[in-house]
């Protein structure tokens, strides 16, 4: 039995390994091209790895043998790998979408391509070229993911493992993009619609531009991998859809009072983007039973997108003095017992179990 170590060592390797042979592709075309490979590359190298995780320990999990042939874990790894290179697309679209300066505590990837276009001083708007260099690199990233996966595929046991984790990614994909198109017209949209709607329409956002892609879709697609069908991974989706909304609930509240030394993102970051989450709709919610003449304020400050540190202390302190905090927390600990429930009640491979119950405390009580 590989550790968890290895297991995360040999997906890294994969990373570097697979950047390693596209940077070299890319330099017979063009020495241009390097930026691009070495952009991605060094976003790669950070992160929790969490869904890399949720498909290994799944995997584990719906194991019927515990004999691992070295093919079947390099697969497995293939597969985390595959999932790395997604979530790092979803992140580079995500901080264009979101005008996002920073990811991880480094400049995010529209900003190094604005930087190298200032340096090189070239014509043109910089800003323009960061958008367009983010863009193309997100869909290059995209695409490599597919790559990864489809290479990892080819370990599969039968033709129907592959299918059904084909499926599976498949729907990530769709349903991710469908989350994320949903974030951004409630950003735009939130002030023309009813209050009473607000909590609902952020939670259908959570559920499908996070939940199901960080937790849900790595867990089946683990549990796929070792041969798992249909009903044995509805058992995977009992555990990961509460278990990615209170991960998502976690990360709303870190996105307002997160400690940027350990987020590697300005405190309040949130709130200067005009996140439409959790967290701000119940926010609104109660100072519309409790303080009506303060819910305009709130809405404007929240869409100027121009906060100063006393504004943002404001925001801080009004989302707290609301209850809305305190609700929130309580919200991610009934989810995070709902999500445990489920895993104790599954039948499944005691050593891929625990696996999981500790990645599930770890992203309940991250604070970063």
């Amino acid at each position: 039995m590989k550790s968890t170590e290895q297991f995360l060592n040999q997906v890294q390797a994969n990373l570097v390994e697979f950047c390693g042979k596209q940077r070299s592709d890319f330099e017979a075309i063009s020495g241009d091209l390097v930026p691009v490979v070495d952009f991605t590359q060094s976003l790669l190298e950070g992160g929790k790895r969490f869904r890399a995780l949720f498909a290994y320990f799944a995997w584990l999990s719906s194991l019927k043998d515990q004999t691992i042939a070295d093919e079947q874990f390099e697969a497995i790894t293939g597969i985390g790998a595959a999932l790395e290179m997604f979530h790092a697309a979803a992140l580079v679209h995500d901080d264009l979408l979101d005008q996002s300066d920073t990811r991880r505590g480094a400049p995010a990837i529209h900003k190094r391509f604005e930087a190298m276009h200032k340096a090189k001083n070239w014509a043109g708007s910089p800003e323009r070229f960061g958008v367009a260099g983010s863009v193309l690199v997100g869909d290059l990233m995209l695409g490599w993911s597919s790559e990864i996966f489809g290479h990892a595929l080819l370990q599969s046991k039968d033709k129907e493992v592959e299918s059904s984790c084909r499926d599976e990614f498949s729907l990530m994909r769709v349903e991710v993009m469908a989350g994320q198109y949903l974030d951004v017209l409630e950003e735009n949209a939130a002030a023309t619609r009813t209050i009473s709607e607000a909590v609902g329409r952020a939670e259908k956002v959570i559920l499908y531009k996070t939940a199901k892609y960080s937790i849900e879709a790595p867990l089946r697609l683990g549990g796929a991998f070792a041969g798992a069908d249909q009903s044995d991974l509805g058992v995977y989706t009992q555990i990961g859809i509460p278990l990615g909304i209170a991960f998502q609930l976690r990360d709303d509240i870190l996105g307002v009072y997160g400690d940027p030394s350990v987020t590697g993102k300005p405190a309040g970051d949130d709130l200067r983007e005009g996140k439409r989450t959790v967290l701000v709709a119940l926010t609104k919610e109660a100072l519309a039973e409790r303080s009506p003449s303060m819910v305009d304020t709130f809405e404007e400050l929240l869409t100027s997108r121009e906060l100063d540190e006393n504004q943002i202390s404001f925001l801080q302190k009004l989302i707290k003095d609301s209850g809305a905090l305190d609700k929130t927390e309580r919200m991610i600990v009934e989810l995070g017992d709902r999500s445990l429930a489920a895993l104790d009640a599954a039948e499944l491979n005691e050593i891929g179990k625990q696996g999981l119950k500790a990645l599930a405390l770890r992203v309940m009580n991250r604070d970063s």
